[in-house]
């Protein structure tokens, strides 16, 4: 992913809202599936991390990014943003 595209989409990152919260259990497999099924639908995900979660956020995106086949955006503070291209639901075109 090249700077450009990563620059676009965190600007369409800031109008949504996050899907799922990482709690103090931290990242369980639940959650990594959770997330996995989320990519059928939307390309661009945000999660939060609450501030009772003892693991880093940083730690959590890139795991998160391996398990789901997925690429970590961002993380600022405890936002996380995963972009994942859609075969069936393409909405996001990338600048190239």
């Amino acid at each position: 992913m090249t700077s450009k595209q990563r620059a676009y989409l965190k600007g369409l990152a800031m109008n949504i809202e996050p899907v799922f919260q990482i709690g103090k259990s931290g990242l369980i497999p639940e959650v990594t599936e959770a997330v996995s099924e989320a990519f059928n639908t939307k390309e661009l995900i945000k999660i939060a991390v609450l501030k009772n979660c003892m693991e880093d956020p940083k730690e959590i995106a890139s795991l998160l990014g391996e398990r789901t086949k997925s690429q970590v955006v961002q993380v600022i503070g405890k936002k996380i943003v995963l972009y994942k291209e859609s075969k069936n639901h393409k909405k996001i075109n990338l600048p190239l």
